[in-house]
């Protein structure tokens, strides 16, 4: 059995590239920084549940396919403790039919992180390290894919990861005004933790369809603004007759502009048929 280790935040494109020489995938429940630096730990790119099933996804089909292909043990602190043998050795007994570890160039383990894919080797295990994937010759990683999100470079940090940055949250109630105004909305939270995009506006794909979403506090409604950032996600050709969803999978697909706080509702109405346009997927000749 080929074993690929890692965390695997955003299942980006080099991660695709060790995934895809595997059968199962080891993984940690929680990012580590979150238990040894928690002032230090970085906000992720995809919560839990949403990393497992596309880490299952990249494994895709194999001949040789195990029962449990993908296992996310809880990270504690003693755990973190083992030496570099210790981890070995745990790993040997708990994948008892394994034959390669596939791993990225910088991945450590044991005790302070000092165990390395020649550590690994030596202690009995065989190891195939990926190089890094570069894009514009320069390495993907989570940390330049958070980085790109967080600026709102919505198309760039797509290319990095090889899909639409995605997140899965929680539907509330809303006001009732965008309704008024023809423009109704799926209000989502997105889940503590993740990184975060600027407020503004972006074009969106969801299950439900396709549209346009705010993210803020929606200003111009002023005292029926909202306290804390949602999602406000209008479909461009919604489906009449059902009911809302619980949660919803928004993928942001581009940028289109920053929120602002408009002079009036009527204002805001014109700019957001503005952006329904803006947000139309662009025709190939």
């Amino acid at each position: 059995m080929n074993l690929a280790v890692g965390f695997f935040d955003g299942v980006h494109l080099g991660h695709q590239s060790i995934l895809a020489q595997a059968d199962a995938a080891l993984t940690f429940d929680v990012h580590p920084a979150a238990i040894l630096a928690p002032d230090r730990a970085p906000p992720l790119l995809m919560s839990k549940g949403m990393r497992l099933s596309a880490i299952a996804e990249a494994l895709g089909r194999k001949p040789e396919r195990v029962n449990d292909p993908v296992k996310a043990i809880p990270f504690t602190r003693s755990f973190a403790a083992r030496s570099p043998a210790d981890f070995a050795g745990w790993l040997k007994s708990t994948y008892p039919r394994l034959e390669t570890v596939f791993c990225g160039p910088n991945w450590t383990f044991g005790a302070h992180g000092t165990g390395t894919a020649d550590t690994l080797r030596a202690l009995g295990v065989q190891v195939e390290t990926a190089p890094f994937v570069l894009h514009d010759g320069i390495p993907v990683s989570s940390t330049r894919i958070r980085t790109a999100l967080a600026s709102g470079r919505i198309e760039e940090a797509t290319l990095l990861l090889g899909h639409p940055h995605a997140v899965a949250g929680k539907v509330v109630p809303g006001k009732g005004i965008g309704r008024t105004l023809g423009f109704p909305t799926i209000n989502v939270i997105l889940p503590d933790g993740l990184v975060r995009p600027p407020f503004g506006v972006y074009a969106v794909a969801t299950e439900l369809g396709h549209g346009i979403a705010n993210y803020g506090y929606a200003p111009t409604f002023g005292e029926r603004a909202w306290p804390s950032p949602v999602l406000e996600v209008h479909l461009a050709n919604p489906s009449t007759g059902l009911a809302l969803p619980q949660a919803l999978t928004v993928s942001f697909l581009r940028f289109i502009r920053p929120e602002i706080k408009f002079p009036s509702l009527d204002a805001l109405k014109e700019q957001i048929a503005r952006d329904i346009e803006a947000a139309r997927p662009t025709r190939q000749p």
